[in-house]
């Protein structure tokens, strides 16, 4: 890899405000020429009823301020799990996965985020984070100090987010599963890091470097879950193959890259430096955010389509393996289907 550099005027991201300010469109539905598949229907009283649910516990816990209230109901968790988790066993495994969910956006806002009425910087979030992982992966030391950091872990709502979320996920799965989770928590952070890091630096990464990150900081935490939301267990000999694993990274991929193309006015609008992939692209094809855009589109579809030809073999091997592959397809259905109709919260840009 490369060793970063600041930017330059050859690799500056190309949108300052008063683009941005152009670039805001009123438009829902699908992003055009977008590769996906269409989503089951979502049943309202099922979303309704996860809302519910989750908002109660997030109240008991006091996870965060009642005046985040609006970014709760503007969130949309229960739709989001409802529409990824199709073949749910039940209303409490779609409730666990919205807890899961709703602690990982937690500790983002929390922690990540550039936003000082929130207390999040990017300065010192490796110390956060470390801690952070910790209420997922215990500590072990002298009584004393465990007693300490228990204490610690519940003084804090993004702490007892993660805490109590896996604590319920961990009664409902394996304990094989609930340990895959706590490591892509770990991988995830990892990717949060490196973010933070060329931000601090001005870094503006390669594509490939770009996209590297990403395949750490994406939602694979969600969709390593959909076996046990699903009420069964890919076990870990068949989870661990190689082909398995590469079609599990190509499906969070590119559910991720569709978080890109979606959040992309949004983001701009909040803030012009904000990485991702079409202002990485634009910064080095130096052809303008939309040809960007449109290129960014192709990437996705092209790791799209090596997603859907690479696990059609893979689900003939074995029924097991056939109903894991069908649940990575249906939550990055579903995830696709939440980004395209959820138009408070995204806009596209009017490229088209």
């Amino acid at each position: 890899m490369s060793t970063p550099s600041h930017t330059d005027a050859g690799h500056a991201l190309p949108g300052p405000p008063s683009l941005v300010r152009s670039l805001r469109a009123r438009r829902g539905g699908a992003v055009p020429g977008l590769r996906y598949r269409p989503a089951a229907p979502a049943d309202p009283e099922k979303a309704a009823e996860i809302d519910r649910r989750l908002e109660t516990w997030a109240r008991g816990l006091d996870l965060f301020p009642a005046r985040w209230s609006g970014d709760f109901a503007q969130f949309q968790v229960g739709r989001a799990v409802v529409l990824q988790h199709p073949g749910a066993a039940d209303l409490e495994r779609l409730t666990v996965a919205g807890k899961l969910l709703l602690a990982e956006n937690i500790v983002d806002s929390c922690y990540c985020e550039e936003d000082e009425g929130r207390g999040a910087a990017r300065s010192g979030l490796g110390g956060r984070l470390v801690i952070a992982q910790s209420a997922l992966d215990p500590f072990h030391g002298t009584p004393g100090l465990e007693e300490e950091w228990r204490r610690g872990v519940q003084a804090d709502g993004p702490l007892r987010s993660y805490h109590w979320a896996l604590k319920d996920y961990a009664a409902l799965a394996t304990p094989s599963q609930t340990d895959r989770f706590v490591h892509d928590i770990a991988r995830l952070h990892l990717g949060y890091l490196a973010e933070a890091s060329w931000a601090e630096t001005r870094h503006v990464p390669q594509v490939w470097e770009y996209l590297v990150m990403r395949q750490f900081n994406n939602f694979r935490p969600c969709l390593s879950i959909v076996d046990a939301v699903d009420g069964y267990e890919l076990p870990e000999a068949l989870y661990a193959r190689p082909e398995v694993q590469r079609v599990t990274a190509l499906a969070c991929n590119a559910t991720t890259l569709v978080n890109d193309l979606y959040s992309f006015t949004k983001e701009l609008a909040s803030d012009p430096t904000h990485l991702n992939l079409p202002q990485v692209v634009a910064a080095h094809d130096k052809r303008g955010l939309k040809a960007a855009y449109l290129k960014s589109v192709g990437i996705h579809n092209q790791i799209m389509e090596a997603f859907e030809t690479e696990s059609a073999p893979l689900s003939a091997l074995s029924p097991l393996l056939g109903r894991y592959v069908r649940g990575l397809s249906d939550w990055v259905s579903g995830n696709h289907e939440w980004h395209a109709t959820n138009t408070d919260r995204y806009q596209l840009p009017d490229y088209w």
